[in-house]
């Protein structure tokens, strides 16, 4: 028999547990409360109401002032007895920012990078700029190398990794399928050494190999094919000169090397081991290079470099899934000696986004902070004349009751990583506040300047973020130079 409910009782039931989840709303109005180490979550009295608390952000705002515009002028017509790489016509808004922020060790340091800066048409300078993959794509760096290479000179996208994996509009790159990638913060490794040279990577076409087992070795013939992107900012696609550098040369090495098809050099690599650099010098821009490679053991290439003959040359150096510890990884002596031989005068380094979804508490963001200082440490030893600029992490957003917000502990995060840099005599640019701070990645979204991710920008966002530390940087030297 079908057993019925008086409406009394139905209405009774629903009463008592509207009362119920009344008394945990109201016992527990975060939504949150930890029982023997566990997270409970329940309605909380914010979302109950439909009350958001989300801090609103006017992007609008933000980026009223903020000039994008490249007005790029062809830069591949140069006489053969002309330099190139002389500044252009830097004729773009640099608005007034205080997002750098740097104690009096700091300031003496960024003058210093300032006065190679300003002679930077004289002499090349590198600068480094290590991130996560925030920066993949070669976008924030792109952007900046164009306005940094326009004012102060410079031509060419610079270090370039012997085999790249990543989509990027800098250059084009491609290489013979037996040339593998070998990385330091992901992916298949050196097993033999950590010669992995200033890019984190290197390649190889074949295996690694004790220099006495070539007697058995068959000869293996590779090749690399390299070109200037037409969709590149008009210096980054502009270069004369193609540098090959190398490690671990313990096999005769012969190389051929074909411009536009045809055979312009044949030689061979040292094979003492040791780091060089094979030089390519053009008169102008030299079009399609084929590089071909024949040895029973593959050196370690550990980059190709596409520069002009003087001015700034900015290396994007982007490793996804790095948390930028990755010193420990690397022979250092080989960092060191080509830190020093490539005149880096300043290392950018944007990290943070990776470690943000894995904070617990407050003890947490110390660690991981307190772990990146060593990295600081570490590069400081290896090229004490180096400016170095710390990036932080833009804001990120994380889903609660359905809603992205920032991720609580992200500010924390900002805050204490910011006093750690300017503490080891190191600059900090805070992206987060750039954007607007709490909550704003949502707003970027919202606005097509970030992915649905709610991690990363679009390329318009990734151009408006590099204009605003171009803005702070600009803003120091200015204040800087002449005191």
């Amino acid at each position: 028999m079908k057993k019925s409910f008086s409406p009394f009782r139905v209405v009774l039931f629903i009463t008592i547990c509207l009362l119920l989840l009344g008394s945990v709303i109201l016992a527990v109005p975060s939504g949150k409360k930890n029982f023997w180490g566990y997270d409970f979550r329940f309605l909380s009295e914010n979302k109950l109401m439909k009350i958001d608390t989300r801090h609103k952000v006017d992007v609008k705002k933000i980026i009223a002032d903020v000039d994008t515009t490249m007005n790029e002028v062809p830069y591949d017509s140069l006489a053969n007895k002309e330099l190139m790489g002389k500044p252009g016509d830097a004729n773009f808004k640099i608005n007034d920012s205080d997002l750098l922020t740097y104690d009096d060790q700091g300031k003496l340091a960024l003058k210093l990078f300032f006065l190679k800066l300003e002679d930077a048409a004289k002499k090349k300078i590198h600068i480094l700029h290590y991130g996560d993959s925030q920066i993949e794509g070669d976008r924030m760096t792109g952007f900046l190398r164009q306005r940094l290479q326009t004012q102060f000179g410079g031509n060419g996208p610079g270090f370039i990794p012997a085999v790249n994996v990543y989509n990027t509009v800098a250059f084009t790159e491609v290489c013979s399928p037996n040339f593998v990638r070998y990385t330091n913060f992901g992916g298949e490794r050196l097993h033999l050494s950590k010669n992995y040279g200033i890019l984190n990577s290197v390649g190889r076409f074949t295996p690694e190999y004790h220099r006495d087992a070539q007697d058995t070795l068959p000869v293996t013939t590779a090749w690399v094919e390299l070109s200037p992107n037409k969709y590149a900012y008009s210096r980054a696609k502009s270069y004369n000169n193609v540098y090959i550098h190398y490690f671990d040369c313990i096999s005769p090495c012969k190389i051929r090397v074909y411009q536009n098809g045809n055979l312009i050099v044949t030689d061979s690599l040292k094979t003492d081991g040791e780091y060089h650099v094979y030089p390519l010098n053009f008169p102008k821009n030299p079009g399609k290079l084929k590089i071909e490679y024949d040895a029973k053991i593959s050196p370690n290439i550990l980059a190709y470099s596409l520069e002009g003959d003087v001015g700034v040359q900015m290396d994007h150096i982007g490793m996804r899934g790095s948390s930028g510890t990755f010193f420990g990884q690397i022979n250092r002596n080989l960092a060191k000696t080509i830190y020093k031989e490539q005149n880096v005068d300043l290392v950018i380094m944007q990290f943070g986004g990776n470690s943000i979804p894995y904070l617990k508490d407050s003890s947490s963001v110390r660690n991981s902070v307190n772990m990146f200082r060593g990295q600081l440490l570490a590069l400081k030893r290896l090229r004490p004349e180096a400016m170095i600029i710390v990036i932080g992490p833009s804001d990120m957003s994380t889903l609660v009751e359905g809603d992205y917000t920032t991720y609580p502990l992200l500010p924390y995060y900002v805050d204490y990583f910011k006093r750690m840099t300017k503490n080891l005599g190191a600059a900090y640019f805070d992206l987060y506040a750039a954007m607007g701070g709490k909550d704003s990645m949502v707003a970027w979204v919202n606005s097509g300047l970030a992915g649905a991710d709610y991690i990363h920008f679009s390329n318009k966002g990734a151009s408006i973020a590099a204009q605003k530390f171009y803005d702070a940087l600009m803003t120091a030297f200015a204040k800087i130079k002449n005191e």
